[in-house]
């Protein structure tokens, strides 16, 4: 059963027992993008991505992750916050995780609101999810930032059928086999990944490791991806 509940200009869905909070562009309908969160859960940076990707004419939905174990979770980003929110993703199951988010594309395609395709996009942990999401099923396109766990699982790439762009930064000390995605994407046509001499999490404008140069580049790169794959 699915509940929706009234929220501002967009409103609060459930997936199963998912929530499911949805931004609605201005004109009420358009392309569906799955935003997938960091570690910090439905934070303040991840409600700025959704209000930025809605006024970009997209409806935006962001499947709660940690509902089954830690719902409504909104980490901090100094030390003692990063340190919780690392403790609480260690529960996270994550083939369940990647069931969530594919779960999501399939309600945004079915929402009257979306009139168009349905992609996927995450940071960190969602940047992961992202792409395994993509792997598991058929987003129609997606856009992978940092994701640590995406080089031990590049080896699927020719499984993913739509447009993928990875982002990675080369200073991240979190991830050091991002030269796997680089070979990978070269053997890929669908497939392009965009480098930033940047640490992990370089968008975060919250976190420690925030780059403005380079989180600029690495948005406008984004968009002008979506413009092309799935245009609003």
């Amino acid at each position: 059963m699915i509940a929706v509940l009234g929220q501002d200009r967009g409103m609060t869905h459930r997936v199963d027992d998912m929530p499911l909070p949805v931004w609605l562009p201005e004109s009420g309908t358009g392309p569906g993008i799955v935003l997938i969160q960091e570690i910090f859960g439905l934070d303040g940076y991840l409600r700025g991505i959704a209000e930025k990707l809605a006024a970009l004419g997209y409806v935006v939905a962001v499947p709660e992750l940690f509902h089954r174990f830690q719902p409504g979770w909104v980490g901090e980003h100094d030390e003692a916050g990063i340190a919780k929110s690392m403790k609480v993703v260690g529960n996270l199951d994550f083939p369940l995780a990647v069931r969530d988010v594919v779960a999501s594309v399939q309600y945004l395609r079915g929402l009257p609101e979306v009139t168009g395709g349905v992609g996927v996009l995450g940071f960190c942990l969602g940047g992961t999810l992202a792409y395994s999401a993509a792997v598991a099923s058929d987003p129609d396109t997606a856009v992978s930032f940092y994701g640590s766990g995406v080089p031990e699982q590049i080896g699927t790439l020719d499984q993913v059928s739509c447009p993928v762009l990875f982002h990675f930064g080369t200073e991240d000390s979190f991830i050091t086999g991002y030269q796997a995605v680089v070979d990978a994407v070269e053997e890929h046509e669908n497939a392009e990944i965009h480098l930033e001499p940047a640490g992990h999490a370089f968008l975060n404008h919250l976190g420690p490791w925030y780059d403005q140069a380079a989180a600029d580049r690495a948005w406008d790169l984004t968009t002008q991806f979506l413009k092309r794959t799935l245009p609003a």
